[in-house]
């Protein structure tokens, strides 16, 4: 496994685009949560921060760092497509295949680098959310900071699988732009089939399929905060009450895709003539 990630690493280094799209990746949100944490002063009129609204309390901030962070996934989106197309625009795949390397072991390396990188991310958001919350939190105790823990394996699980569905658009099309076109008719077919479940039966089943579906199931792993963070301030609003927690067939929806994408993936090379 670390022989295989290793060659995948040595490949992106030397990619220039790759590797200023993985700095991006890593420091954006990393950043972004930093700067949320400080005074803003609106040309004297007032300040704000963040802090001061309750959002960097525990538990909560655990929801909130992981779904905001989950948002830049795009850009290490456009590094996994990118694998794939250079693979096969400089003929290293075949290159690859000829000093060795089985078909499977090609597919696997991509995907333990996708792995790589996303336990990498999520290490990253864990410590910068937990240092965050020591120092705004009003909550102090074991108990409370650990409560909703469960928001980071669900953000590695999210990011694992949304790039692995990257991996097999990838695999399938081999060219990055059209890798990530393929990703904008997958969101609008997911809503297309919404609708034709909404015509047929009602609202409430229309959502639990396409909560089965590939990107939805990644989103409704971690549900917006926005929701929560308004019943904060204003507890007496009962129909802002949401179930915004994190479920185990949740993880296991979006497993399955993850699965499904890096075996088709390793079928799609595996049928293909190189």
């Amino acid at each position: 496994m670390f022989r295989l990630i290793q060659l995948e690493l040595q490949k992106l280094w030397l990619n220039k685009a790759s590797k200023v799209l993985i700095y991006i990746s890593f420091i954006l949100p990393f950043t972004v949560l930093i700067l949320s944490s400080i005074k803003i002063n609106f040309f004297g009129f007032f300040t704000l921060e963040l802090g001061e609204l309750g959002i960097f309390n525990f538990p909560i901030i655990w929801h909130i760092t992981t779904f905001f962070a989950a948002q830049f996934k795009f850009f290490f989106a456009i590094v996994v497509v990118s694998m794939i197309g250079n693979e096969y625009s400089n003929k290293t795949i075949k290159q690859n295949l000829i000093d060795g390397l089985s078909k499977k072991e090609f597919i696997l390396s991509k995907f333990y680098t996708i792995v790589f990188f996303s336990l990498v991310a999520t290490v990253l958001i864990g410590v910068a959310t937990f240092l965050i919350g020591l120092y705004y939190s009003s909550y102090t105790e074991v108990a409370i900071i650990f409560r909703e823990i469960e928001f980071l394996p669900a953000y590695f699980v999210k990011l694992v699988g949304f790039f692995s569905l990257c991996l097999f658009f990838g695999m399938l099309v081999k060219r990055s732009a059209f890798a990530l076109g393929l990703l904008f008719i997958q969101y609008l077919f997911e809503w297309i089939v919404f609708w034709a479940v909404v015509e047929n039966t009602t609202a409430d089943i229309a959502w639990k399929v396409k909560s089965f579906l590939p990107l939805e199931s990644m989103w409704k792993l971690i549900d917006q905060p926005i929701q929560r963070i308004i019943m904060t301030k204003f507890p007496e609003k009962q129909d802002l009450v949401y179930d915004y927690g994190v479920h185990w067939y949740e993880f296991v929806i979006v497993i399955g895709w993850t699965a499904i994408f890096v075996f088709l993936s390793y079928r799609l090379l595996k049928k293909r003539d190189l």
